[in-house]
C-alpha cells in the first residue's frame, strides 16, 4: 500500500474545490493547472444540456397524428436552422461584449450595415479581449448573443447577409 502512495500524487481536495468554484465564478467551463510534476483539471459538459433542448421540437413534431401541428412546429425550426447556418460562430469559450466599455453604445445592432472587418462584438476570454469582425460586408441580420453573455465554442454569434 505505501508503495501506492509514492507512486501517486496528493490531491488537495480543497484546492480542487477552490478549482471548481473558479468555473463557476468565470462561466468556464474547464481549468487546468500544472505545478512541476503534479497537474490538475478540473471541467464540467455545460454544452449537452443545450443540445437536447435543440433537438426536442424535431421528436416532437414527427408524429404523424399531429399533421397539422407538425407543419407548424417544422415551420420555425427550419429558419431558426438556416440563420444558424450562415451565422458566424464563436472561435473561442469566453463572454460576450457587444460594446468596447460599459455604457458604450454596441459596436453594430441588427439592421445596421456593417463592412468586412468592421468589430461586431468581442468576446474576453482569460482576460484578453478578442474582437470578433465581419467576414463580409453587408447588413447585420441579427446579433444571436447578449451583453455579458457566455459563449461556447462554436456557438453562432451573429448573421451577416
Amino acid at each position: 500500500m505505501g508503495d501506492h502512495k509514492d507512486d501517486g500524487i496528493n490531491i488537495d481536495p480543497a484546492y480542487v474545490r477552490a478549482l471548481a468554484e473558479l468555473l463557476d465564478d468565470t462561466s468556464l467551463t474547464e481549468i487546468e493547472v500544472e505545478d512541476g510534476d503534479r497537474k490538475v483539471r478540473v471541467a464540467r459538459k455545460v454544452a449537452t444540456a443545450s443540445a437536447p433542448v435543440a433537438y426536442a421540437p424535431a421528436p416532437v413534431a414527427a408524429p404523424s397524428v399531429a399533421a397539422p401541428a407538425a407543419p407548424a412546429a417544422a415551420a420555425p425550426a427550419a429558419p431558426a436552422a438556416e440563420t444558424f447556418a450562415d451565422a458566424v460562430k464563436s472561435p473561442m469559450v469566453g463572454t460576450v461584449y457587444l460594446s468596447p466599455e460599459p455604457g458604450a453604445p454596441n459596436f453594430a445592432t441588427a439592421g445596421s450595415a456593417v463592412k468586412e472587418g468592421d468589430t461586431i462584438l468581442i468576446i474576453e476570454a482569460m482576460k484578453v479581449m478578442n474582437p470578433i469582425t465581419a467576414p463580409a460586408s453587408g447588413m447585420l441580420k441579427a446579433v444571436h448573443v447578449e451583453n455579458s453573455q457566455p459563449v461556447e465554442y462554436d456557438q453562432p454569434l451573429f448573421t451577416i447577409g
